[in-house]
């Protein structure tokens, strides 16, 4: 797929991933829709505020604004951290503690949909490299892509060009960004960072380990996890 040629659409949080993804292939000529897909997750109203500060600070004439699309998942996951808010995982946590099940099959058959039905040619994900999920690996991806063929007749590519990156590669990519808009706590505090989390963790040791300025708003200083 040649990017300056298609309408990509990009599924977006308001966290660093996405956010970045957005702006590095708005910079490649590449018309962006912003897709923000709310299941009914405790921190999704914060997301989406951020997100929209986030690109009317970027202010890019190629990314469009977010649309939003809801599919309620609180049925389905019952009493999970996700929506309880109960036994959030921690800073010191594994990475595996915040899986979602199921979190990219739902929402990239939604957004795919939304996609093939405005022509857009390719859905991309700020899936990293160091995702542990089994809802994010090559295989899963390319395995969506021809069931999504088979369904729709045909598919919007399912791109991830951040496959091969680290969360500290993404910071020194957007380093020159309002990165500090952007958001990632499981476990929001009146608005900002809890800084408790285990995503919060990750978010700090990644401005540390890339050399940029940590401007992110927390509500208690982020713990020195060594990870």
């Amino acid at each position: 797929m040649t990017l300056s040629k298609n309408r990509v659409a990009v599924l977006v949080s308001g966290g660093l991933d996405s956010a970045v993804l957005c702006v590095h292939l708005a910079r490649q000529g590449v018309q962006v829709a912003p897709l923000f897909i709310r299941s009914g997750l405790r921190w999704e109203d914060v997301e989406l505020a951020c997100l929209k500060r986030f690109l009317a600070a970027v202010d890019s004439p190629a990314i469009e604004n977010a649309v939003v699309l809801d599919e309620p998942i609180a049925d389905v996951y019952g009493e999970h951290w996700s929506t309880t808010g109960s036994n959030i995982p921690g800073a010191t946590s594994e990475d595996g503690a915040v899986y979602l099940p199921g979190r990219n099959l739902l929402l990239v058959v939604k957004a795919a949909v939304w996609c093939q039905l405005r022509g857009r040619g390719a859905l991309a994900l700020g899936s990293l490299g160091t995702n542990p999920f089994p809802d994010s690996t090559p295989r899963f991806f390319e395995a969506l892509e021809a069931i999504l063929a088979t369904a729709l007749g045909s598919s919007p590519e399912l791109i991830r060009p951040f496959s091969a990156l680290h969360k500290e590669d993404v910071i020194a990519l957007g380093r020159d960004l309002p990165l500090h808009l952007t958001f990632s706590c499981i476990d929001p505090q009146g608005g900002r960072h809890c800084g408790r989390c285990n995503k919060c963790a990750e978010r700090s040791h990644g401005f540390a380990v890339a050399g940029v300025l940590d401007r992110t708003d927390y509500a208690a200083d982020p713990l020195e996890t060594g990870r």
